[in-house]
């Protein structure tokens, strides 16, 4: 099995594909088992490499508090373990803030940057619903079975097949994160902020949320997109918080589109 050592933890990693590589960066709690679809799509153009945060799936629990900088560390190890010294780099929801932490402390090694359903940090961002994160962490601290249905709607857009949530579903039971990580990881959320450093990302970036997103609002890709020079913003019709589901191949087709042009085109974030 591939492990990076990062500050002390070893951190699983594995890789599909050929091709450039592509680091892809998974959310709050989530195993990388979660990409699903997304990870085979890519490694048809690329050299997938994803990992597991710290504390979750095959990764080493943390020995204290989790930072934003330490995850973004923990991703740079994974890049040096695979042998490459730069790559695009695709983060979602907390993985979209350690992309994002990841591009600021080692620029160099991050050639174009897309940031999925994720925020700046609490300062002036649009903030979830107290509902939202309450169920959130009551989620990942009951029996995934006893609150699955009241955070779906939060999650998914309502046109989504249940089929679709439930191969999700399916997955997260099975690599079901400890309730104290997801709660350091929750800590390092609140602790974390980009929104003043956000000018000096130079990598091409391409922003991109679900419309319909209950638990990132969408105004938070807006402001990202409005403070990164040039950075494109796409935004996805009938697509809320994990929009891969939601939206798999337009989702998909917009990455790739980005990912494998020629030029580094911006637009103004709508």
């Amino acid at each position: 099995m591939p492990f990076a050592t990062s500050l002390g933890a070893r951190i699983y990693w594995e890789e599909e594909g050929q091709g450039d590589p592509l680091l892809m960066i998974m959310g709050l709690g989530y195993s990388l088992h979660m990409w699903r679809e997304m990870r085979p799509m890519m490694a048809r153009r690329f050299r997938a490499i994803v990992f597991d945060n710290r504390g979750v799936g095959s990764s080493d629990p943390p020995g204290g508090l989790i930072s934003m900088a330490a995850m973004a560390r923990d991703a740079a190890a994974v890049m040096d373990a695979a042998g490459v010294p730069t790559a695009h780099v695709l983060g979602m929801s907390m993985g979209g803030m350690i992309a994002q932490e990841l591009t600021l402390t080692f620029p160099e090694r991050v050639r174009k940057l897309v940031l999925g359903c994720t925020n700046c940090g609490a300062l002036r961002s649009v903030p979830t619903s107290p509902k939202a994160l309450e169920l959130l962490v009551t989620r990942f601290t009951h029996r995934p079975e006893e609150r699955a249905e009241t955070i779906i709607p939060w999650l998914y857009h309502p046109e989504t097949s249940r089929e679709s949530i439930e191969q999700d579903l399916r997955l997260l039971r099975v690599h079901y994160p400890k309730p104290s990580v997801v709660l350091k990881q929750l800590g390092a959320i609140a602790g974390w902020s980009s929104l003043g450093r956000l000018k000096r990302i130079q990598s091409p970036t391409l922003v991109i949320h679900g419309e319909d997103d209950r638990l990132v609002p969408a105004g938070n890709a807006r402001i990202i997109a409005r403070r990164i020079p040039n950075a494109k913003l796409v935004m996805l019709a009938r697509a809320g918080h994990i929009f891969p589901t939601d939206q798999t191949e337009s989702s998909v087709s917009a990455i790739l589109e980005f990912l494998l042009g020629s030029t580094p085109t911006g637009s103004a974030a709508r």
